[in-house]
C-alpha cells in the first residue's frame, strides 16, 4: 500500500473490496491492485467489472466457494501420500462449487456477455465427484464403498454381538462373584468385573483392576476367542479403507493441473465479482476511459461518504473532443442530449480555451478538501478497473497521482508544518509530467500569508507549464487573480448559504469564490467597528466591506457591548505611604522583576507606590510590588556616604560644588527625581 493510496484514502475503498471477496488470492491481487497503464488492459478490467455487475443484477449471486485447503490436499495427493477421507470430502465440495458455477455462468450466456464463457475452463471432473460422494460420507468411508468393506464391517457387528452375549452369560451365571451387573471394555477388551477375592471362579485373563484395587476386569475365556477373530477382522476393515482413499487419491492427483485451472479461474471470477458487488454496494457507474487528457465528471461522489448526505459534483477539466475521431462519451451524450453534453460544451464556450488547472476557493468547512479528494479518488478508481461514483464519467489514464494534502508535520523528523507542506510540493514537483493527475490542498499555506502567496504561484506556474492536470484550493486572492489571467488555468468556487451561514458542498467552475470570514463573523455578531478594524487591516480602508456589515448587522454602531460590564465587584484597596516609605531606603540593592537586573534606589516609594531605581545606563520609575530588596543600604555604605557620586553626573558635581563657593548665572541643579 503506498502513502498516496493512503492520503486519497484508496486504501479503505480497497478495504471494502477486499471485505466482498472469498478467496485468498482474490483478496491478495485486491491488496495488489495498481492504476493500469496499458488501454487495452484497462478497458477489458472495467469491461469485466461491468459484465459482472450486470451478471449479479439480472442471475444473482454466483455460487463461489473460499477452497481453503484445496492447493495443500492437492500436494499430498501429487506426492503421493494418501489423503484422509475428511480432505476427500473438501476436495469433493471444491468440485461441486466448480460444478454449480458452471451452471450459473451457463445461465448467463443468454445475457450475450463474454464473462460466462469462462464456463468453458472449468471441469467439474464429474467421475472423480461421484466417486468421492459415493464411496465417501460424513468424513469416514462409508459402509458401501466396497462389498469387501460392507462384509468386513457386518462381520465385525456379529463378532461384538456374540462376545457381549459370552460376557453376559458370565455375569448371569456368576453373579455374586460380580460388582457390576454389565460388561466393561479395558484395553480394548471387553471384560466383566469381578470382586477380588473370587477372581479364580471366572476363567479368563486379567486385563485392569479398579483404582482401589477391590474389583479386578476379567476377559472371560470364551470371549478371548472371538477377540482374537475381532481383532483380524478390524485389520482387514483399515486395509480396505486405506485401499480405497488411495484409490481416491490417486485419481485426484492425477488430474492436479485440471484442479489447478478450476482454482485459478474460481479466484478471476471471484475477483472480477468483487468489483461488481463493489460498484452495487457504493452505487456506481461503468467510466469512459480516454487519453486525451480529460476529466468529466456528471454527478460525482465521494465513496465514502454517505449517499443520503453527500451532495454531487460536475466536473470538467482538460484537453476538448478531437474533431476528428471524437469520444465515445460525447457520441452518447450528442444522441441523447444528456445533460452531461450540456455542461461540457457549456464549459468549453464560457472558457474559450482548454484548461488543465482548477483553483478552487470557498470558505472553510466549505467542502474544498472533498471535492479535489472527489475527483482524484475516483479516478484513481477508474483507473484500477473499477466503477466510479458517479452518474457519468468520461475519464482519462494517469501516469502517476501526486497529492499533497494534510499539514504533514513531522515531529519525530523535526519538520513544521510547512516545512513538510514544501518538502512534499518538491518531490511532486520532480515527479510530475504531462500525463499527471496533481491535487494540492491549502496552497502555500503554513506561512507568512504574503510569501506564501508568492509561493502559490511560482508553484501554480510549474504546474501550468508541465501540462499536467492539476486541482488546489487556496484563500489567496492574489492567486485568484493569477487563475483568471493565467492560460490554462480556470477558478472554481464551492457555494455557501449566507442566511443559514451553511456551506452547500456544491462546486461553481469558471467563478471565484470569497472566505466569507468577514460575513461569518458578522452575521455571528460580531461588533462593527471590529469588523471595520479587521476590514482596514486586510484591505486598506474600512469601506471596502462596511456596507455588507452594516446589512447584517446595522444596529451595531448604537447598541452597547452589554457582555464588557464587569460583574465582579473587587476590593478597593489603599496603599499605605508611610508604611511603604519604609520599604525600601536610598542605596538599597534591589532586584527588578521579571528581567531579574540589579538597580540601586535613588528615590524611596511615593504616594502612589512608585520609586525611583538606578539601572547601569539609566533611571526609571517602578511600582513597588515588581522590586524586591536585595542588600540594604546599611551593609553596602557608611552612614554618611555622599550617594551623589553613584546617582549625579560628573558635570552635576562640578556645578554644585562651583555654586557652593560662589554664584553661578543660568546654572540649575536638578534634584534626583526631576528629568535630565
Amino acid at each position: 500500500m503506498t502513502d498516496m493510496e493512503k492520503v486519497l484514502e484508496f486504501d479503505k475503498i480497497k478495504e471494502k473490496w477486499r471485505n466482498l471477496a472469498l478467496t485468498d488470492r482474490a483478496k491478495m491481487e485486491i491488496d495488489g491492485t495498481k492504476p493500469f497503464l496499458e488501454e487495452a488492459e484497462l478497458r477489458a478490467k472495467l469491461r469485466d467489472t461491468t459484465e459482472a455487475r450486470i451478471m449479479l443484477e439480472k442471475e444473482g449471486t454466483p455460487p463461489l466457494s473460499a477452497l481453503e485447503g484445496i492447493r495443500e490436499i492437492m500436494t499430498v495427493a501429487e506426492r503421493g501420500d494418501c489423503l484422509t477421507a475428511a480432505q476427500l470430502e473438501q476436495a469433493e465440495n471444491a468440485l461441486t462449487a466448480v460444478k454449480r458455477l458452471k451452471e450459473y455462468l451457463e445461465r448467463c450466456k443468454k445475457l450475450e456477455l463474454s464473462l460466462p464463457w469462462y464456463e468453458e475452463n472449468l471441469d467439474e471432473l464429474p467421475d472423480i465427484r461421484e466417486a468421492i460422494h459415493i464411496q465417501i460420507r460424513a468424513g469416514r468411508v462409508d459402509d458401501y464403498a466396497s462389498k469387501l468393506l460392507h462384509s468386513l464391517r457386518s462381520d465385525i457387528v456379529r463378532t461384538e454381538e456374540r462376545m457381549k452375549e459370552k460376557a453376559d452369560s458370565v455375569i448371569r451365571s456368576c453373579k455374586e462373584c460380580m460388582s457390576d451387573s454389565f460388561s466393561v471394555f479395558r484395553s480394548g477388551h471387553l471384560c466383566v468385573p469381578v470382586k477380588k477375592e473370587y477372581k479364580f471362579r471366572v476363567s479368563g485373563s486379567v486385563i485392569d483392576k479398579s483404582s482401589t484395587g477391590n474389583t479386578l476386569f476379567i476377559e472371560p475365556s470364551t470371549v478371548a476367542k472371538y477377540s482374537e477373530e475381532l481383532q483380524l477382522l478390524r485389520i482387514d476393515e483399515e486395509n480396505e479403507e486405506r485401499r480405497i482413499l488411495y484409490t481416491l487419491t490417486v485419481m485426484l492427483g492425477e488430474q492436479g493441473e485440471v484442479m489447478e485451472q478450476n482454482m485459478k479461474m474460481m479466484e478471476k471470477l471471484d475477483f472480477c465479482f468483487s468489483k461488481g458487488k463493489l460498484s452495487m454496494e457504493l452505487g456506481c457507474a461503468a467510466p469512459m476511459i480516454n487519453t486525451d487528457r480529460r476529466i468529466v465528471l456528471k454527478g460525482a461522489r465521494h465513496p465514502l461518504m454517505d449517499r443520503r448526505v453527500c451532495v454531487p459534483q460536475d466536473f470538467r477539466i482538460g484537453l476538448r473532443d478531437s474533431e476528428d475521431t471524437g469520444s465515445e462519451m460525447k457520441d452518447r451524450a450528442e444522441e441523447e442530449n444528456t445533460e452531461l453534453g450540456n455542461q461540457r460544451e457549456q464549459a468549453d464556450k464560457q472558457n474559450g480555451q482548454e484548461y488543465r488547472g482548477v483553483v478552487i476557493t470557498g470558505p472553510n468547512t466549505g467542502g474544498k478538501t472533498v471535492a479535489i479528494k472527489t475527483v482524484a479518488l475516483n479516478c484513481m478508481m477508474a483507473q484500477c478497473g473499477l466503477h466510479v461514483c458517479c452518474e457519468q464519467a468520461d475519464i482519462c489514464m494517469n501516469s502517476n497521482y501526486l497529492c499533497d494534502i494534510g499539514d504533514g508535520q513531522n515531529l519525530s523528523e523535526n519538520l513544521s508544518t510547512f516545512s513538510a507542506h514544501i518538502t512534499n510540493v518538491l518531490e511532486i514537483l520532480r515527479q510530475m509530467g504531462r500525463e499527471s493527475l496533481v491535487i494540492m490542498d491549502e496552497l502555500g499555506s503554513g506561512t507568512d500569508p504574503a510569501e506564501g502567496m508568492g509561493i502559490a504561484v511560482a508553484i501554480l506556474e510549474e504546474l501550468r507549464k508541465s501540462g499536467c492536470l492539476f486541482l488546489v484550493t487556496t484563500h489567496y486572492p492574489e492567486v485568484k487573480t493569477y487563475a483568471e489571467e493565467a492560460e490554462g488555468i480556470i477558478n472554481a468556487r464551492m457555494t455557501f448559504d449566507k442566511e443559514s451561514l451553511r456551506p452547500l458542498y456544491k462546486m461553481v467552475i469558471g467563478e471565484a469564490g470569497e472566505s466569507c470570514a468577514f460575513y461569518i463573523a458578522a452575521k455571528l455578531g460580531m461588533p462593527a467597528a471590529m469588523l471595520e478594524t479587521a476590514a482596514e487591516a486586510a484591505y486598506g480602508s474600512k469601506k471596502t466591506q462596511l456596507n455588507a456589515f452594516e446589512a447584517v448587522f446595522p444596529e451595531e454602531k448604537n447598541t452597547e457591548n452589554k457582555t464588557s460590564r464587569s460583574k465582579i465587584k473587587k476590593q478597593k484597596q489603599t496603599v499605605r505611604h508611610a508604611d511603604l516609605s519604609e520599604k525600601f531606603r536610598r542605596g538599597d540593592s534591589v532586584m527588578i522583576y521579571p528581567d531579574q537586573k540589579i538597580g540601586i534606589v535613588c528615590e524611596p516609594v511615593n504616594e502612589k507606590g512608585v520609586l525611583r531605581v538606578q539601572l547601569p545606563e539609566k533611571k526609571i520609575w517602578i511600582n513597588h510590588k515588581r522590586v524586591k530588596l536585595h542588600v540594604p543600604a546599611s551593609e553596602l555604605y557608611p552612614e554618611d556616604y555622599d550617594f551623589s557620586i553613584i546617582f549625579d553626573s560628573v558635570e552635576t558635581r562640578k556645578l554644585r560644588h562651583k555654586m557652593e563657593r560662589k554664584y553661578v548665572e543660568e546654572a540649575l541643579i536638578r534634584g534626583p527625581g526631576e528629568q535630565e
